[in-house]
């Protein structure tokens, strides 16, 4: 092989495809084999929204940083240390890079693993500070620890056929799931959602999934919201003057509800029309409307540099919060990135026997690997869609 092409970040708003080099099983920075790897033909691979924190200029990321870390793909080679995971096998990719060996992964923390990164707990492909592993946006990656990082489709045929489904399972179908299980959803639950964007959406898809009574999204885009309503969310429109729990009260009979999501992160707005960014908005908003003793999933992303920020503390990460709400009404909280592999095997079994259809929840939309300039210009303007870039041609005639 001669080349990968890759997606790459180049400056504020701009990114590029370009010719890296094909990638071996090789760790780079311990100059040695990587025997428990494997190289994969990607098949399909997502824009995310954290992906467009970083091409915002809303990250350290440096210039030439490449992208993408929702990755679905074949195996075309394997180290010689790989026991379980075939070459022709079609895998789903958790965004976190685990080693399966550390203390953090023997309790099930896959996200914060001690062994991927030098510089602090936790990786990811293709993601500032997560490691230096070179991003999935690309015709092919390498993957360290296949036999532990790996989730394997069990049918070729149905995996690419439900491809659309299947491919938000490296990152913002367990995302949205994680929020929503650690805000304590469940049978009969009111849920609010706070951000109607991709990860919001499968936050969504995941309380129907969890058995929410009512289950209601809040943001600024109309055509966002008008596609929450599309699978029976309830939503309010956060332009309005109107206080949130009041909005609340209108859709389910009082001022609050039993569990909150976050998913918006740190580029929060305020309320009302035109209002500008205030970024602990958000995480205040579920504290207030949340009731007593309730629970708050905090997967959107929260960082301790950005250049962006308001001010210098939104610029280190520290934020107005209204902790004494939350302490008062004996909140409990849950942050940090999701620990993928605890749920993608459960919901992987979900999207094949037709419990779920996340894919077209989301709105997935098929572009090829050199329209991917074009999907982040379209993302960044607030499109309600999840873009899934196709590098090899390979899911033309997959349906959401």
């Amino acid at each position: 092989m001669s080349g990968s092409k890759t997606v790459v970040y180049k400056g504020p708003r701009q990114v590029a495809v370009e010719e890296l080099d094909y990638p071996t099983l090789t760790l780079a920075e311990q100059n040695r084999k990587c025997e428990h790897g494997v190289i994969l033909k990607v098949v399909s691979t997502n824009i995310c929204g954290s992906d467009q924190h970083m091409v915002r200029a809303r990250t350290t990321a440096p210039v030439g940083q490449t992208l993408g870390h929702e990755i679905t793909g074949e195996v075309i080679e394997a180290g010689r240390d790989v026991e379980f995971i075939k070459v022709g096998d079609i895998v789903s990719v958790p965004f976190n890079i685990a080693c399966g060996r550390c203390r953090m992964c023997m309790e099930g923390h896959t996200g914060v693993c001690l062994n991927v990164n030098p510089a602090r707990p936790g990786a990811a492909y293709g993601y500032v500070d997560m490691g230096g592993w070179i991003g999935g946006q690309a015709e092919y990656v390498m993957v360290p620890y296949a036999d532990f990082n790996l989730l394997k489709f069990p049918d070729r045929d149905q995996a690419l056929a439900k491809i659309l489904d299947l491919t938000m399972l490296s990152d913002i179908f367990p995302t949205g799931y994680h929020g929503c299980y650690t805000a304590g959803v469940t049978t009969g639950s009111t849920v609010y959602i706070a951000g109607a964007g991709p990860v919001g959406l499968a936050a969504a898809t995941s309380a129907h999934l969890l058995g929410a009574a009512v289950v209601i999204v809040g943001d600024m885009n109309p055509g966002r919201l008008a596609q929450a309503r599309t699978f029976g969310c309830e939503t309010v429109d956060l332009t309005s003057a109107a206080p949130l729990a009041d909005m609340i009260a209108e859709i389910v009979g009082e001022p609050e509800v039993d569990a909150a999501v976050d998913a918006v992160g740190f580029e929060a707005r305020g309320h009302g029309a035109g209002a500008g960014e205030a970024p602990a908005t958000v995480l205040n908003d579920i504290m207030t409307v949340a009731r007593a003793a309730a629970g708050l999933g905090i997967p959107g992303l929260y960082v301790t540099g950005d250049p962006g920020g308001i001010d210098e503390e939104a610029k280190i990460g520290s934020l107005r919060v209204r902790i004494g709400l939350g302490w008062a009404k004996s909140q409990h909280f849950t942050t940090g990135q999701c620990p993928v592999k605890r749920y993608n095997r459960q919901l992987m079994m979900a999207i094949l026997h037709d419990k779920v259809h996340v894919g077209r929840n989301v709105n997935a939309t098929v572009l090829p690997l050199t329209g991917a300039p074009k999907g982040y210009s379209d993302f960044d303007q607030g499109v309600a869609r999840k873009f899934v870039l196709d590098p090899h041609g390979m899911i033309a005639g997959a349906k959401a």
